[in-house]
């Protein structure tokens, strides 16, 4: 008879992790990040707008660990390039978008910063119930998102969305976020 072999160590074993509490964190929220900027990549190109991966990370890959402990002017914009650029096919119209999970649903200027370099960026919030949506012009004049605001993404006028089909996104990210703390 063979000898079993040993199942391999779960990733929920207490304590057996190569990561420290705060590397292990700054990992999970990279996850939620991508996971969210997925859902969103995935709604623009299904309601047929052209979608450009644009962040610093597809834009100039590898740039983050030589900028490791540059700080100025130069590296500050570069850091917070939008996630995307989204074309509507049927108007031309371009846009910046920069996506971010949050679940607590809020997000407020001081998140983008004061000082945020693109002015034109509409920030899309993907939390586990909505998707919702605010310019960085609105976060200035102090519009945010938070969990009772009615800044749905598919109420926004200039990306003329289908907000049934948002509602199936939404649904997506009630599945894919359920169990994230």
């Amino acid at each position: 008879m063979a000898t079993p072999t040993k199942p391999p160590k779960s990733q929920d074993s207490d304590k057996a992790s190569n990561f420290s509490e705060r590397d292990g964190k700054f990992v999970e929220n990279m996850i939620k990040g991508r996971i969210a900027e997925t859902l969103v990549e995935e709604l623009f190109l299904h309601l047929n707008y052209s979608v450009y991966r644009f962040g610093m990370e597809n834009t100039i890959p590898g740039i983050m660990e030589q900028l490791r402990g540059v700080e100025n002017d130069v590296t500050y914009t570069i850091r917070r390039m939008p996630d995307f650029v989204v074309q509507n096919k049927k108007t031309g119209e371009v846009f910046f978008i920069e996506v971010k999970f949050r679940k607590s649903e809020t997000f407020e200027l001081k998140d983008a910063g004061e000082d945020y370099p693109y002015e034109n960026c509409h920030f899309v919030v993907v939390s586990k119930k909505h998707i919702k949506c605010a310019t960085y012009k609105e976060l200035k004049e102090g519009k945010a998102v938070t969990p009772t605001s009615k800044n749905y993404l598919g109420s926004r006028k200039e990306f003329e969305l289908d907000k049934e089909v948002i509602i199936q996104f939404c649904d997506f990210a009630v599945k894919f976020f359920s169990v994230v703390e």
